[in-house]
């Protein structure tokens, strides 16, 4: 019943993002809780896949943002955006 609670708030919670960032960061973080909690079958394993899950998921809504675009770095080593070739 626990899990079923969490799925339907990380599924409600969906509607009040609005950019690629915020949404795949709960998305990557509800499916971090989830496979977190349910290796390790306590919190403490659920809070950490969850960080690591919302981590991820912000970089990849962040790079799904740009389409056509890629990062690379530059001769001072800063990250720049560009269009892939």
């Amino acid at each position: 019943m626990r899990k079923l609670l969490i799925a339907g708030f990380a599924a409600l919670s969906l509607t009040a993002c609005e950019t690629p960032e915020q949404t795949g960061a709960l998305i990557g973080g509800g499916a971090g809780a989830a496979i977190g909690g349910a290796a390790t079958d306590s919190v403490g394993g659920a809070v950490v896949g969850g960080i690591a899950g919302a981590a991820v998921g912000a970089i990849i809504g962040h790079v799904a943002d740009r389409p056509g675009y890629c990062y690379a770095r530059d001769q001072y080593g800063q990250t720049v955006v560009v269009r892939c070739p």
